[in-house]
This record gives structure tokens, C-alpha cells and sequence, in this order.
């Protein structure tokens, strides 16, 4: 059969020949046992009801065994024997083409060198899955191949519910992942239903298809990195950020760490994760030794050297060994996946990584009072380090979270609403106040041939619409114009691109659509061709996250979710071609709510119109809301859109004097 054959082909009429396990894949742990008996049949009856009869009794000993050794059913039998990765979009079959972008940004978001666990079907974080078993992925790229600009493919928490007559403004798919009734939204709900098979993690943008490998927050990173030596008055060049995790997300770190100029250490407990991020060229150096790793880092900070070591052992070790030989932090966080803390998102410390993963099948409450006691190691080490005067801050990964609740020394002693942690978020110190107030956040696209020379293209015309923008941009935005105008030039150099050819810049609602609209330009003319825009959920107005995203609202609604749900609805009747909204992202379960999009760039007048709808709303929602809180970037970022837009009125804010209240 050719690709687009099997495409449309869909669940198989005759079953596969069964998959052998292929060891040399980084693979998900086993998930702990939650299912009851009684339970463990409803999940095989949930499985089977994608496949006809005739092949139940083949199905069940199989699935009953993945069940049983890997805690989930994911269909092995059925991963396709193509090659994963995102084509040319005129390769894939069907009858739309925004269809058929959607099927390239599936095929992205599971490519090997994206993918962190793609065998699993997932893509960062440990648990972002594009869909829960490998038949729905059959018959979601089968319908996607089928549906015409006249259907919406309605997606339910990695389930393709099926085709419905719409119109063609209309978005083709709407995803939803993980929206529980709130009261079922504990984690150990998350591994109950999803071993049923009746809902999923869509992390962030694993789930709704807009994944593009670690550059998406390599950039992020870079801005943090360079703003939080900005805080401090340092140079990054010659001096040492300290971290952890080099998995899908993670992994972006060292690497930001070069871009911005200084000494990055990033510890990392999976040798298989190390060893790929330093074969892509993420980390320059691996050190196993904690001796080594602190001769090293000395001689890089005495030589002022910009250079990023992984080191392949527990980030606490570090932290331990660097006070203890006096070796000085300058800006530390942490990036492992703490949103998962119980299912291999952090691993404790004194234990191999090997025994780390049986115990957390085998004595899951163990291994949870090895995770919590080494985060109360993890903040003793960090509080000595920064009573000698580094600069840390929680990287949004739930970090303080998760050490509050195991009892570690985090919490702030004199804490005032949304400061009860003795350390900040990085949002409400650097990203929220400098970025999100003022509408920048992760703008992407990715060039739907495939071809790196349109990805080149695009970049150029990116800066030119930059450098053209920052001429007559206000002062309070200068400093964003001038980072990202320094990331796009440096953007090919930098050999960022992993799986789909594709780019990422913060950007503001002006330049979004000034972006957007050059690209459309670009591609009436026959110069590149089509694009599919899109950003990360991590934005103005995509998240509501109390402790990250909207960890900076102080009036108390930052425990609300009313701008993510806005924005998925607003997005959805302005143009987007897919939309989508999950509980659950790189916070946790029952933490955060986020919506996202993703939208095709055709050349058309009318796709012209849709984005300069949608990519206006999907901006200036999230800055209306932060305005409203009395965040003053915001409010003179509102007040500027409504200058600029005529047709927009927004409720502003009244101060009030301190001294009447006190």
C-alpha cells in the first residue's frame, strides 16, 4: 500500500502482524496498578470496541498483557511501519487542506526526534499524549483524510467522536483533553480513567497537535535566562545557571543557556534522554563524576566560557556538592516534569534511575516518600545557595508546589496573596510582567512543504516586519522588539529546527498579525508555500495557571478559568482552522486550564480576514484580563489596542488610594 492508501485505510480490516518491543526507544514507565478487577475488564471492553468481533478473541490476551506490563493499552500491534514525520502537506491525502495540515502537525508532534515517548504516543512531559492508543490515531488521520471544508472532526480526549456537517468558517477539528467534572480531576483520576481509556493528558500543545519540538522553549528559556542576569546586573558570560531535566521540554535549557551567553549544568537522571540531547548538539558535555562536574565548572567560570554541560546523575547531588565546595550559583531553577511527580516526572535521589522506575510500579507510596524526601533535600541545598546570593526561581514546573506539600522549607515567611512561596514564580518576575502584560508570547508557524528554504524565507520576512515595527514602537516595548529581532537573526545559526521545519518568536498582537499577513502575502505570490500558524498555550491569554501563567494576577481571580475558556471559544468563531482546551499542562492535573489553536495560511483573501480576527481576540483577551487585575503594562497595553481598533472598548480599571484602605 502507498502512504496515503494506509492513510485512508484506517483501522486495518485485517489485524497486523503483532509488534515486537523495540528496547532502543525511550519508552514510558509502567504506570502504577489503580484498576480494580471489575475495572480491568471495562478498560478491555473500552479497547475493543474499536476492532470487529472476528478479532476480539485474538485482541484480548494482548491487550489484557499490555494492561497488566505497562499499566495502559496502547495498541502496539497497530503503530504504523511508515516512517513518523511531518511531510510535504500536498503527500497527505484528502479533500481539504487544512485537513491535511492538521494530519502533518499530528505526524510532528510523534516524530522519533520529537517525541519523548512516541511508541506511547507522547510527546514532552511524561504524560502529553496526541492520543491514548495507536487506533485512534488510525481513524483520526483517516477521517482527516475523508472530511471536506464543509465538516468538523470533533476530538474527545484523544477519541475520534467523528465527522459533522459544519461549514467551512467553522474549525475542521475541535479538541478537547481531560476536562473533568472538577471533582474527579485528583491525580490518581488521571490514571484511573486514562487506563480506561476515556480520557488523556493533552499537555499543552501535545494534545492539540501545535508541538514543535524543544525549540518552542528554547526561545522562552533564552528570554528568561537573559532577563533573570538583567535582575541580578550580571553578565551571563562567565557565570553558572543550574537546573534540571533534559527530557522534551527540559532539554531546551542548556541549550538556551548558550544562546543567552552563559555556564549552563543541567542534570538529568535517563541516560538514554542525555545522550540524545548531546548527540543533537543541546549540551556540549556529559560528566557522570561530581568531582569532574565541579573542576570543570570552575575552570569554565575562571575562563568565562559559554558552555553547557547535562550531567547524568540527581540535580540534588548537585546542589549539595556545589555548596559544600563553594562553587557559585548564579541563577537556578529546576525543569523536571513535577506536574507528574508519582509517575516519572522526578525521580529521588541515593536510588538508580532503574530501581527508581520498578518501585514506582511496584511500591508506588514508597517511592512517593523517596520523591517527597528528596525535595526537601532539593530546597535545604537551594536555601543555602541563595543565602549566598543566588537568584532562584520556580520554571513553572510545579516545583515549589510539590515541595510545600512534601513539607520542604519553601514557603515565604511573611506571605502576602500570590507571594506565599519564599521564592517566584518565574512569570510573576520576568515573564509576566515584561512579556505577557504587554501581549508578547510564544507566536509559531511551521512551513507546511517542509522545505527548509521556506523556513528560511519566512525568517527573513519576520525580521524585516520587526525591524520595520521597532522604528516607531513605544519605549515600554523596546526591549522585547530588540530580543526577539536578536533570536530571529540568529535563528538558522542556532540549528534549532527538530522535526517540522518551524519557528517560534514572542511576538504581540501588532506583530502577529503583521507577521501573518506578510506570510499570506508571501504565499499568493508563489514565493513560499502554505503555513499553519500557532503558538504555545504557555501565552497572554491561552492559560489560566495560578501558579505560573497567571501567577502575577493579584486581585485574587488568578484561581479562575474564565480567560482560557473565552479564548478557546473566541478563537474558534474568528478563524481558526483547530481549537483546543485541556485540564491539566506543565503545572498538573486539576491545576491549570489551557486552550490553544492552530491555523492554515493559504494565500487567500479570506484567510487574510481570518487571521487578522483571531490573532487580534486571541491577544487582547488575556491583556483585557490582566488590565482589569491592574497590572500596569497592561493597562497601557489595552489602552494602545484600543487606539489602534476603534470597535474595541474595554471595562478599564479605577485605582484606588492605598492610604483610604489602610
Amino acid at each position: 500500500m502507498t502512504f496515503q492508501e494506509e492513510i485512508l485505510q484506517g483501522i486495518p480490516a485485517n489485524l497486523p502482524s503483532k509488534a515486537l518491543y523495540d528496547a532502543t526507544i525511550n519508552h514510558a514507565p509502567k504506570r502504577k496498578e489503580i484498576l480494580s478487577a471489575e475495572e480491568k475488564i471495562l478498560a478491555l471492553r473500552n479497547a475493543l470496541r474499536y476492532f470487529e468481533p472476528q478479532h476480539h478473541e485474538t485482541l484480548i490476551p494482548e491487550f489484557k498483557e499490555e494492561l497488566e506490563k505497562y499499566g495502559r493499552i496502547y495498541m502496539y500491534r497497530f503503530r504504523p511501519k511508515y516512517r513518523m514525520y511531518a511531510r510535504d502537506i500536498n503527500e497527505y491525502p484528502g479533500k481539504s487542506l487544512q485537513a491535511k495540515a492538521i494530519q502533518m502537525m499530528i505526524q510532528n508532534n510523534l516524530d522519533y526526534a520529537v517525541a519523548q515517548h512516541p511508541h506511547e504516543l507522547i510527546t514532552y512531559g511524561g504524560n502529553g499524549a496526541v492520543f491514548s492508543n495507536w487506533a485512534q490515531y488510525l481513524l483520526t488521520m483517516k477521517y482527516l483524510g475523508e472530511m471536506t471544508d464543509e465538516q468538523t472532526l470533533v476530538m474527545y480526549s484523544g477519541h475520534p467522536m467523528g465527522l459533522f456537517p459544519s461549514h467551512k468558517n467553522a474549525p475542521r477539528v475541535v479538541v478537547t483533553n481531560g476536562m473533568m467534572i472538577p471533582n474527579y480531576s485528583k491525580p490518581d483520576d488521571w490514571e484511573k480513567f486514562n487506563a480506561l481509556g476515556v480520557t488523556q493528558y493533552g499537555q499543552m500543545t501535545a494534545g492539540s497537535y501545535m508541538y514543535i519540538g524543544p525549540q518552542g522553549i528554547v526561545h522562552g528559556t533564552t528570554i528568561t535566562v537573559l532577563n533573570g542576569f538583567r535582575k541580578i546586573d550580571k553578565e551571563p558570560k562567565g557565570n553558572l545557571f543550574v537546573t534540571s531535566g533534559l527530557g522534551g521540554m527540559s532539554g531546551a535549557q542548556p541549550k538556551a543557556g548558550t544562546i543567552a551567553g552563559c555556564i549552563t549544568v543541567c542534570a538529568e537522571v535517563n541516560p538514554k534522554i542525555t545522550k540524545i540531547r548531546h548527540s543533537q548538539g543541546w549540551i556540549h558535555e556529559v560528566i557522570e563524576d561530581l568531582d569532574l562536574l565541579v573542576d570543570r565548572v570552575k575552570r569554565a567560570q575562571a575562563n568565562k566560557e559559554i558552555v553547557s554541560i547535562g550531567y547524568l546523575g540527581n540535580v540534588v547531588d548537585v546542589w549539595e556538592k556545589f555548596d559544600q565546595e563553594n562553587v557559585t550559583i548564579d541563577l537556578g531553577s529546576d525543569q523536571t516534569s513535577l506536574h507528574n511527580p508519582w509517575a516519572g516526572g522526578y525521580y529521588p535521589a541515593g536510588i538508580s534511575f532503574e530501581e527508581s522506575n520498578q518501585m514506582m510500579a511496584d511500591q508506588p507510596e514508597l517511592f512517593k516518600e523517596k520523591v517527597q524526601e528528596t525535595l526537601r533535600r532539593h530546597a535545604i541545598a537551594i536555601n543555602k545557595h541563595t543565602a549566598k546570593g543566588t537568584y532562584f526561581f520556580d520554571y513553572g514546573n510545579a516545583f515549589l508546589l510539590e515541595a510545600s506539600r512534601a513539607g520542604a522549607d519553601v514557603m515565604n515567611p511573611n506571605p502576602t496573596l500570590g507571594r506565599e512561596f519564599k521564592y517566584p514564580s518565574y512569570v510573576q518576575d520576568i515573564m509576566g510582567p515584561m512579556c505577557f502584560d504587554y501581549g508578547f508570547g510564544p507566536f509559531r508557524w511551521v512551513c507546511a512543504s517542509n522545505n527548509p528554504e521556506d523556513l528560511q524565507k519566512t525568517d527573513a520576512i519576520a525580521c524585516e516586519i520587526l525591524e520595520e515595527m521597532i522604528k516607531t514602537s513605544p519605549v515600554e516595548i523596546q526591549q522585547q522588539m530588540k530580543d526577539n529581532i536578536q533570536w530571529i537573526r540568529s535563528a538558522q545559526e542556532n540549528k534549532l529546527v527538530v522535526g517540522s521545519q518551524a519557528r517560534i518568536l514572542y511576538a504581540d498582537a501588532e506583530g502577529r498579525t503583521n507577521i501573518a499577513k506578510a506570510f499570506n502575502d508571501a504565499i499568493a505570490a508563489g514565493k513560499i508555500g502554505p503555513v499553519v500558524l500557532g503558538r504555545d498555550h504557555h501565552d497572554v491569554s491561552g492559560t489560566d495557571s495560578p501558579y505560573r501563567e497567571t501567577s502575577n494576577i493579584y486581585d485574587g481571580s488568578r484561581f479562575t478559568a474564565d480567560m482560557a475558556i473565552h479564548n478557546v471559544i473566541g478563537d474558534s468563531f474568528r478563524g481558526a482552522t483547530w481549537v483546543s482546551i485541556h485540564n491539566g499542562g506543565g503545572v498538573g492535573w486539576g491545576e491549570v486550564i489551557n486552550g490553544g489553536f492552530g491555523m492554515l495560511l493559504d494565500g487567500t483573501l479570506e484567510a487574510e480576514q481570518r487571521l487578522k480576527s483571531m490573532l487580534f481576540w486571541d491577544v487582547n483577551n488575556g491583556i483585557s484580563r490582566r488590565s482589569w487585575a491592574r497590572n500596569e503594562g497592561a493597562v497601557f497595553a489595552i489602552k494602545r489596542a484600543m487606539e489602534a481598533e476603534p470597535l474595541l472598548k474595554v471595562t478599564l480599571p479605577n485605582l484606588v488610594d492605598d492610604n483610604l484602605l489602610n
